[in-house]
């Protein structure tokens, strides 16, 4: 047995099942804890600490599905199982999708009871994770970034976290600095594609009184207000070359000086890092540091997109929703399972950032306890031009514009440069970061003429 010390709770109304399920679990090697129904079930829950709960689905009372959405409801990160003796495919379809970590028909299979538990038990978010507690997520690809980033928390080296955007990066980078040895001190975040060069300078190393026009007390800057503890560069693809210096100084010589000082100021700060963007090809352009780069990239940590992690949707709507009908003082408690199946079949361009913001736009528009699947259509429509940030908005216009230019010019890359005010070599650099070329944009055009 791999996890001997696996915590299990098994929920039956059969006393000779439960006996006899207890029996063969605990000469495994399992922690077995029993209730004869879902409400003795949340009793034990509310007292013992499990991995996993294993559960009959049809039961006087509430049945399994009701107590699995008690569950999810109170600690979305505990894996479910349900047993029955009426299994169906349908059921087990619905089930799965709503986001039950499996199902089983009895009589049960020994081998697979056994390796469906341990499954569960890998998967398993414990409670007293205190440092991860805002990622909710039983996704085998995350658990794998979060154990990394665990272990790396206690280094202080500079991490590097990439991935789209929405895919949750701060979350992480508040994850890792809760998990380290600074957690005590201040966690300081900035977006590096917010304010203009100028102004994020002063933000990162401060002024002095009279640097510059307006500058009318001096400004400590967020380097100095992280001291001790972690300063979260967002997008940091962002950051104009002049700054890129500046700040490959600072990481190297642990000081920094703000604008208009001539003394330097020793710094302890940990930097993470995080963008959307691909740096690789950044410092092919020579618009990204290489030297930065590889400061700044001692560990990389990536996160993946919400459609390599379906089985999290679930998770993150009901969480989403118990967040926002807190938030918002509306009773709105459950989706039904037709509103979970559109969630879960939906494409996440946002990834959880957009999702969250589908759920909030469902608890706006609910009149009652129940999220219906007309609701979740609705807001999907209205969401179905997924707002960018400014970033992905900047990157979109800068494409639509060298097809554009390229089409009144049929092709011809050195107007086209000339319209757009840049030499050949920058303007083949703008095609090579869009993916685009005269030939193919010249023949789209006469295509759809």
């Amino acid at each position: 047995m791999s996890n001997p010390e696996g915590r299990v709770l098994l929920v039956d109304d059969d006393p000779s099942l439960l006996r006899l399920l207890t029996l063969r679990l605990e000469g495994e090697g399992f922690v077995v804890l029993t209730a004869d129904c879902a409400e003795a079930a949340l009793e034990v829950l509310t007292k013992q600490d499990v991995e996993v709960v294993l559960s009959d689905l049809r039961m006087p009372g509430l049945d399994g599905m009701a107590l699995f959405d008690e569950i999810a409801r109170r600690n979305p990160g505990l894996p479910v199982i349900l047993m029955t003796a009426h299994g169906s495919i349908p059921e087990a379809v619905a089930a799965t999708q709503r986001g039950v970590f499996g199902f089983l028909t009895k009589p049960l299979d020994h081998t697979e009871l056994r390796d469906i538990l341990q499954q569960a038990l890998h998967q398993s978010v414990p409670e007293q994770s205190d440092w991860r507690a805002a990622i909710i997520s039983r996704s085998e690809q995350m658990e794998t970034v979060l154990q990394q980033a665990q272990r790396v928390a206690q280094r202080d080296v500079s991490i590097l976290i990439t991935g789209a955007s929405g895919t949750g990066k701060e979350l992480l980078a508040r994850a890792i600095h809760r998990a380290s040895p600074r957690a005590e001190k201040p966690f300081v975040a900035i977006n590096c594609g917010a304010l203009p060069e100028h102004l994020l300078e002063s933000e990162l190393f401060g002024h002095t009184k009279g640097a510059f026009t307006g500058a009318v007390n001096e400004h400590n800057g967020l380097f100095r207000e992280a001291d001790g503890g972690t300063l979260f560069l967002d997008e940091i693809g962002d950051m104009p070359l002049p700054l890129q210096v500046k700040l490959l100084r600072a990481l190297q010589e642990r000081q920094i000086r703000p604008v208009g000082s001539s003394k330097t100021i020793p710094i302890n700060v940990r930097v993470l890092s995080a963008t959307h963007q691909d740096l690789q090809q950044a410092m092919s352009e020579g618009t990204f540091r290489e030297d930065l780069y590889y400061r700044l990239n001692v560990v990389n940590l990536q996160l993946p997109p919400l459609e390599k992690r379906p089985e999290d949707i679930p998770l993150l709507a009901r969480h989403a929703l118990q967040q926002s009908a807190e938030r918002h003082q509306v009773k709105a408690t459950r989706f039904t399972d037709d509103a979970m199946q559109l969630l879960t079949t939906a494409k996440w361009p946002g990834n959880v950032r957009q999702l969250v913001n589908v759920v909030e736009q469902c608890v706006a528009l609910t009149h009652g306890p129940v999220i219906s699947a007309s609701l979740v259509e609705q807001a999907l429509a209205q969401d179905s031009s997924y707002w960018p940030t400014l970033t992905e908005a900047r990157d979109q216009f800068e494409r639509q514009y060298l097809v554009r230019v390229l089409q009144m010019t049929d092709g011809h890359v050195t107007r086209a440069a000339e319209l757009a005010g840049r030499n050949r070599t920058d303007f083949y650099k703008l095609l090579k970061k869009h993916q685009l070329s005269a030939q193919q944009v010249t023949e789209d055009k006469e295509a759809s003429e």
